[in-house]
């Protein structure tokens, strides 16, 4: 209430021209945001993301999958680096490596009491590499410096391989992919400070634009290639990633 009386009173005496502009537009605009250091200049900012997943079907079923006898396994690793050149701002780089491998010995798609399909001998391989530069912008909250957000505007770049065979003997068939993938996007994040040196931090990508190339050769005859690109503006509860960073 004060500060809207204050408003009128100086919009009227600028009416008479007894004060300069620059008050008025100083009573009117001043949001008076209070920005602590969250993290200083010259930190250095590192972690690593390390998951893998294992699992072993045997007479397996789900939906219209039916006797499934096979493995598979996953693993992911993810180093970071930055360095904050000024108050609450870095930048820098993640490396991602995944592996992924799926067997299949057997198995069968039934759709109906008449309709179905035998899966043998499927096997699966895939290997994923991914660069991303970042900049990084951190928010305190209030003057606490425990508790803090951020943003993070990132530039990723990539690819990959991938092989998929199905049979064996004279009845084997395989198709071998090379893909191409780019990335911007915004992921704003939580970070808790444990310590003075370590810190928990979450994050999720809720603006971005995405294009794949994907080159794929099957029986080493029949070409094909598949362009995708993909615009995103909304929360996508698969891209929520976990990790503990280090500052030095």
């Amino acid at each position: 209430m004060n500060r809207l009386v204050r408003f009128i009173l100086a919009s009227v005496v600028l009416a008479v021209g007894l004060l300069p502009c620059e008050v008025l537009a100083q009573e009117a605009f001043s949001r008076k945001i209070q920005q602590v250091t969250f993290v200083p200049k010259g930190a250095w900012i590192g972690g690593v993301s390390v998951s893998y997943t294992q699992s072993k079907e045997d007479n397996y079923q789900f939906l219209i999958f039916e006797g499934i006898d096979g493995d598979s396994y996953s693993f992911k690793v993810s180093p970071t680096v930055m360095f904050c050149f000024k108050d609450n701002m870095a930048a820098g780089g993640r490396f991602s490596y995944q592996r992924q491998r799926t067997r299949i010995d057997k198995g069968d798609l039934v759709l109906d009491s008449e309709t179905s399909y035998n899966v043998d001998n499927l096997y699966s391989i895939s290997h994923t590499y991914l660069g991303t530069a970042i900049f990084r912008n951190y928010l305190s909250l209030g003057r606490s410096t425990r508790f803090g957000l951020f943003y993070e505007i990132q530039a990723q770049a990539g690819g990959g391989q991938s092989k998929i065979i199905n049979g064996s003997g004279q009845d084997i068939t395989g198709t071998y992919e090379r893909n191409i993938k780019l990335n911007v996007g915004v992921a704003p994040g939580l970070s808790v400070f444990l310590n003075n040196y370590s810190a928990i931090e979450v994050n999720v990508g809720v603006l971005g634009f995405n294009y794949n190339h994907t080159r794929s050769i099957t029986d080493q005859i029949y070409i094909a290639n598949r362009h995708t690109s993909q615009a995103n503006f909304k929360i996508n509860l698969f891209s929520i990633t976990f990790g503990v960073m280090f500052y030095i």
